[in-house]
């Protein structure tokens, strides 16, 4: 689904920078219950991305400021968007490392599977933005041994924890 858009800012609230989605593209790509979308602006390259509501009833895609810079993109600016359903398995890029430790850790896979669609992006998206591959593995062991230990319950501030003690090893 296509549309124009200007990338906007809400003057109050957790969520700042976005693009409004027209309600008829939200009632499309959602009607399944998964709100999960593939974002496309001006032909860059797609991102994964999640409609949000406004409040009001409506729909946005936020937009991080590192998102804003490697798009490319300026505050008021109109813009193509391109939103295609997201049938990928966690609704984001799943980084090769953290795959390969989950598929060699069987007690770990389960609590991590068990999680909620939203803690298991969390986690992968803390996996995913270390650029270093030794480190994005370590990050992944830490993460299942964090669920392990704690019986499959996530606790971010002890996973920090966790994360701040296996650097020093």
């Amino acid at each position: 689904m296509n549309f124009k858009a200007r990338v906007q800012k809400f003057e109050e609230g957790l969520w700042s920078i976005h693009i409004k989605v027209p309600q008829k593209a939200y009632e499309k790509l959602s009607a399944d219950g998964n709100k999960r979308v593939l974002c496309t602006i001006n032909d860059n390259e797609y991102f994964h991305a999640g409609f949000m509501p406004d409040g009001q009833g409506g729909y946005f895609i936020m937009l991080s400021k590192p998102k804003m810079k490697t798009l490319g993109l300026l505050l008021g600016q109109d813009v193509e968007v391109k939103l295609e359903k997201d049938t990928s398995r966690y609704g984001m890029h799943m980084p090769e490392e953290m795959e390969e430790v989950l598929m060699t850790d069987d007690l770990g896979l389960q609590y991590f599977e068990a999680l909620s669609d939203g803690k298991k992006r969390s986690l992968i998206y803390m996996v995913d933005k270390v650029k270093n591959p030794d480190l994005k593995i370590s990050k992944a062991l830490t993460i299942l041994d964090h669920l392990k230990v704690n019986e499959g319950n996530l606790d971010y501030k002890l996973l920090n924890q966790a994360f701040k003690e296996s650097r020093h090893r």
